[in-house]
């Protein structure tokens, strides 16, 4: 599976953002202040996890149309690790 730049991207800026998290935490800014960034990065990693597996699911969708199979376990698998990144 190739992981294009925009998703590593996305995650770069995730990183960036726990770094400043922990300057945060280490200036004893206020934990309001805190635990909204921290909400802000568990939506960034949330719509990463959806953008890997739109992508993945996507590819495995055509690999097994061109094979001739059907599709429908690729979706269900998806789906299921969707579910589990919650």
């Amino acid at each position: 599976m190739e992981y294009n730049d925009a998703v590593k991207n996305r995650l770069r800026r995730i990183e960036g953002q726990i770094r400043g998290v922990l300057s945060m935490m280490e200036q004893q800014k206020d934990c309001r202040d805190v635990v909204t960034q921290l909400t802000a990065i568990r939506s960034a990693v949330d719509r990463a996890i959806g953008l890997v597996v739109a992508n993945n699911m996507e590819a495995c969708i055509r690999m097994e149309i061109e094979k001739g199979n059907n599709p429908d376990h690729i979706i269900k698998e998806a789906v299921d690790l969707l579910v589990k990144s919650r």
